[in-house]
């Protein structure tokens, strides 16, 4: 089984009464434990109050309340690919991760994420990703060291001050005449949960897309997007007909199978540059990591 050595939070949202059991908020919020497991973890203490009491059947639902538990998950997949740290100094953590990897816990990954490892190998429990890139996508993450300059660095994405880009392969039949495009639409959670879609409405989504290069059938893309949707850069090159190669989900959901190590998706975050929030100075750092 694979537990996580950090707690997890969750606060309890504002809503009418009557208020559920945080049993069935619980249930409600995390559909994919169940009623069983959750039951479980309370029994058993294993769900606590900001106090760092644990909570019971009879705790009381109050609104803003915070729960902290621990993430379980029966067989945790064990990813044999490693990061590197390639800066660090009082306030900021800058890693590459490999591809399927994820940056935090979630589904069937507990302690295989690249937060847990890098607070093992820091030793520093304050550690906070400052953003996300998915789990197939490799290349670098920024991590916050500091709760008291945090909000500092957090707002350079919030602002869009921020400058990232990405390089992709992707399959290109035939060349086309234009080489660059400024993709803009709106992008909404798909049926499928864990999937993006185009949907009409005002745009939330923007990136700005140069092919580089292109032969034999593959072209060599520079991705800069302007934000910061879920998967938005995958369905930006989907959507004008270069699909990224090994993309499992964009154009069309393929079927599940377990990650194939050798051919991981063609996109890595490669570069972030900024002016430091503290110091003033330009801040530059790439990944090393080779497309196929």
């Amino acid at each position: 089984m694979g537990i996580s050595r950090y707690p997890s939070c969750v606060s309890l949202p504002c809503i009418k009464r009557p208020y559920p059991s945080l049993l069935d908020f619980l249930v409600q919020r995390f559909p994919g434990v169940g009623r069983g497991p959750w039951q479980e973890r309370i029994l058993a203490g294993k769900v606590l109050d900001e106090a760092g009491a644990a909570i019971s059947a009879e705790t009381p639902y109050v609104p803003q309340m915070r729960l902290f538990y621990f993430r379980e998950v029966a067989e945790e997949p064990l990813i044999p690919l490693g990061e590197t740290i390639l800066f660090e100094n009082g306030e900021i953590l800058v890693a590459c991760k490999p591809p399927f990897l994820p940056v935090t816990p979630s589904g069937p990954y507990v302690n295989e994420c690249l937060l847990h490892r890098l607070k093992t190998k820091t030793a520093n429990p304050d550690l906070v990703p400052l953003h996300r890139i998915d789990r197939e996508t490799s290349g670098l993450v920024l991590f916050s060291k500091n709760r008291e300059t945090r909000g500092l660095y957090s707002n350079l994405f919030l602002t869009g001050r921020i400058e990232k880009t990405y390089e992709a392969l992707a399959a290109v039949h035939h060349g086309p005449e234009v080489r660059e495009w400024t993709v803009e639409n709106r992008l909404v959670e798909a049926e499928d949960f864990f999937r993006m879609k185009v949907a009409a409405g005002l745009e939330n989504a923007r990136s700005k897309i140069e092919l580089l290069d292109f032969r034999d059938g593959r072209g060599h893309f520079l991705l800069s997007p302007i934000t910061g949707k879920k998967h938005q850069l995958r369905l930006h090159m989907s959507g004008l007909g270069f699909p990224i190669l090994n993309d499992r989900y964009y154009p069309n959901l393929l079927p599940r199978q377990e990650d194939d190590l050798d051919h991981p998706l063609q996109l890595i975050a490669r570069r972030v540059r900024f002016l430091d929030p503290l110091s003033g100075r330009e801040m530059e750092f790439a990944s090393e990591r080779k497309l196929l």
